[in-house]
């Protein structure tokens, strides 16, 4: 099992995210991540080596802005776990919660599925494109490094429910997208700063009334 390192434990405490058996799934997932990566490629080489900072504390950030009352999360072009995954294992105590997974790729959902079990997430894998799935009605929608704003809202409203948010996380250009973006018609957003890297932001959206 892999080590959370200390910064990276600060950082996860500060999130509210505590307990020593989701730090220990937390690890689990780390740790099947680097047995498979040499197999299918998951994430960057490069960022496989500081993969706590990059990857689990990057998704991490977003369980704070999920609502207290959120059970139903559904995460778009999940990979290989981030931030869907991450975000089911912080909120593995919470009653009634469910993560729902999307992933194309094939040999992603398999990883997916083989996290679910070794980490006992509340999650379930959609091994299919968003746009073809019949839409559920979710709290939060979430989406990392999938596409730009313009093309994520067509994928990811439809999954919104009454009330619901979006959290996306995205980098420098996330100005420039949310301007792009009201092509597709009008939202109430909320640019937050990341806590994992200086450029980047995380984009609160909700209120969506497409054009």
């Amino acid at each position: 099992m892999s080590a959370v390192p200390p910064e990276a434990l600060e950082a996860l405490k500060s999130f509210g995210i505590v307990s020593r058996e989701t730090l220990d799934a937390l690890s689990a997932h780390v740790a099947l991540l680097e047995k498979w990566q040499p197999k299918i490629n998951l994430v960057s080489k490069a960022s496989l080596k500081d993969v706590w900072t990059r990857h689990v504390v990057d998704s991490a950030q977003l369980w704070p802005l999920i609502p207290e009352n959120a059970t139903t999360i559904t995460d778009l072009g999940s990979g290989a776990g981030f931030p869907g995954l991450t975000l089911a294992i912080s909120g593995r105590d919470r009653p009634g919660l469910k993560v729902h997974l999307i992933e194309s790729d094939s040999r992603k959902a398999v990883f997916l599925r083989e996290a679910i079990r070794a980490t006992g997430a509340p999650a379930e894998v959609h091994n299919a494109r968003a746009e073809v799935l019949e839409p559920w009605a979710s709290d939060v929608v979430t989406a990392r490094a999938l596409a730009p704003l313009i093309e994520l809202l067509p994928l990811a409203v439809p999954f919104v429910g009454k009330g619901g948010i979006a959290l996306f996380l995205k980098g420098r250009s996330a100005d420039d997208e949310l301007t792009n973006a009201r092509a597709w018609g009008r939202f109430e957003a909320q640019a937050l700063p990341s806590h994992t890297a200086g450029e980047a932001q995380i984009l609160k959206l909700s209120g969506f009334r497409p054009a």
